[in-house]
């Protein structure tokens, strides 16, 4: 019993030993493997990031995070290990973001998502990493401009004065919605004046070229529209329908009544901004046109589903959210409709 007990603890002693000994190289292999990985900085695991989103986004997308990438996120935080970064580290970059950059809070919270986003890849990379913990900032809810319906009255007449194709298609976003990227990239063919419908299925911009080697620093890219749910279909009315059928050029683009040469989104900007000041109105810019549009949907009753399709929001709540905005005399109306006392 005594050798059999001695073979035993001998046994067990060269098993531990075995194990121990195997144990130790995977070890130093796992934590070589950390430090290996641990040493890149951080913009080489946002540029890694970056060419993973490429087969995932849309090549606007892209250039954007290439943008937020190079302008924000590598000045900071670029050269530093992914090991030596805390929440703290990334609190005082979101300060630095809103305080000497004096970026928005929904900017800053952008640039945030973006970070995290490559954090998650970072830890995809190191599983040993601890996971960092991002405050995002509070972005406080701004009053919108919409024009007063006096304002908006003032704005048609002007528009529909010696009518053309930029004052139409100033005129047709005030009437349903459209984005401005969306109108520039809109053509006559997208509009069917059968069906009395408007298809919206493509937009324009201006982005930074990510090609070093042409002298432009920035491209026209008409491309498919912001999301799914902005590709959408929306109806005409008989007044916008007369005026297409004054107007309409097959395969011309709306704003410039040319199959070859579009009007670019900076340069409506600027029209609109003439327009504006010929009509001695003030402090209206072009998104103001979507924002007046759903405004006076809701006030006139317009059911709450069908505008949000219009629009191109993916559902509901952001068009109550993001963009109806009821006016004081709607408030008013509605307060009127409480009494007192009942009948």
């Amino acid at each position: 019993m005594l050798h059999s007990s001695i073979f035993k603890q001998e046994y067990n002693n060269r098993q531990v030993e075995y194990i121990f000994k195997r144990a130790i190289p995977l070890k130093f292999a796992v934590y070589s493997n950390f430090k290996n990985k641990s040493n890149k900085t951080f913009h080489i695991f946002c540029d890694e990031w970056l060419i993973l989103q490429r087969n995932r986004v849309k090549p606007a997308t892209v250039v954007k995070y290439s943008s937020v990438i190079n302008n924000h996120i590598k000045p900071f935080l670029g050269e530093m290990s992914p090991i030596s970064l805390t929440s703290v580290i990334i609190e005082e970059f979101s300060n630095c973001l809103l305080h000497d950059k004096k970026l928005s809070p929904k900017t800053v919270k952008d640039i945030l998502l973006i970070v995290n986003s490559i954090l998650i890849y970072v830890y995809d990379c190191i599983p040993e990493l601890q996971h960092i913990k991002i405050i995002y900032p509070h972005n406080d809810k701004k009053d919108i401009r919409v024009l007063t319906k006096d304002e908006q009255q003032i704005l048609i007449k002007y528009l529909l004065y010696d009518i053309d194709e930029c004052k139409f298609g100033v005129l047709l976003s005030l009437m349903t919605g459209l984005r401005i990227g969306e109108l520039c990239a809109l053509k006559w063919n997208n509009i069917s004046l059968d069906d009395m419908t408007i298809n919206v299925i493509q937009s324009m911009q201006r982005l930074k070229t990510m090609n070093k080697e042409t002298h432009s620093k920035t491209q026209i890219i008409i491309s498919s529209t912001k999301t799914a749910s902005s590709t959408r279909i929306i109806p005409l009315s008989d007044d916008l329908k007369y005026l297409c059928c004054k107007l309409y050029k097959h395969d011309a683009y709306i704003l410039t009544g040319s199959i070859t040469q579009y009007m670019e989104p900076r340069t409506l900007q600027y029209r609109f901004k003439k327009y504006i000041k010929e009509c001695g109105l003030a402090n209206i810019n072009f998104h103001m046109l979507r924002h007046t549009f759903a405004t006076r949907c809701i006030e006139s009753g317009f059911e709450l589903k069908s505008l949000s399709e219009v629009l191109g929001h993916a559902s509901p709540k952001t068009t109550l959210e993001r963009y109806v905005h009821s006016s004081i005399e709607l408030k008013r109306e509605n307060m009127n409709k409480l009494r007192m006392i009942s009948d």
